[in-house]
């Protein structure tokens, strides 16, 4: 008996999929990559502008110019967050504003100013490292192994 309700049930699923793909609209992929492109050089080229200026008006190197260039796109991300516009051009240009930096501003902004409702530590701190405790954990975990991967290379005589 309950091969034939499996049977009867699969079919019937079988069915509402066939029935759910043709009424699903068709993506247009094409478009979407073009304009994922666009928007993350748009963002990469604000960012070199960031990293010339500081570059060329307080005589940074190109290494060191990198952290004020990485906290000046979080600031600029984290601004345009609160004001509702990273989330209209998130919008149109879907993955293109998931570069790194920005996006990962943009995620920590969203989840402090949804629940701000609940007060400064249990819903903005709280909420806030929700999202950032996972990231931040895996790139210092990553950075471990890194460094004991190079660490073993050096000793067994490589580079």
């Amino acid at each position: 008996m309950s091969n034939e309700k499996n049977t009867e049930l699969a079919a019937k699923q079988q069915a509402y999929q066939q029935f759910v793909k043709s009424r699903e609209p068709k993506r247009p992929i094409l478009a979407n990559c073009i304009r994922a492109f666009i928007a993350g050089g748009i963002i990469c080229t604000i960012g070199q502008f960031f990293q010339w200026f500081y570059m060329t008006y307080f005589n940074f190197t190109e290494i060191t110019a990198g952290n004020p260039t990485a906290a000046s796109m979080i600031i600029l991300s984290s601004l345009l967050t609160s004001l509702g516009i990273y989330d209209h051009l998130a919008q149109w240009a879907g993955a293109g504003t998931i570069v790194p930096v920005t996006g990962f501003a943009n995620t920590i902004t969203s989840a402090a100013i949804e629940h701000r409702s609940e007060g400064y530590v249990l819903g903005v701190g709280g909420n806030m490292f929700k999202i950032a405790g996972p990231v931040i954990t895996f790139g210092v975990f990553s950075a471990f192994v890194v460094a004991v991967i190079k660490l073993l290379v050096q000793r067994l005589g490589g580079f």
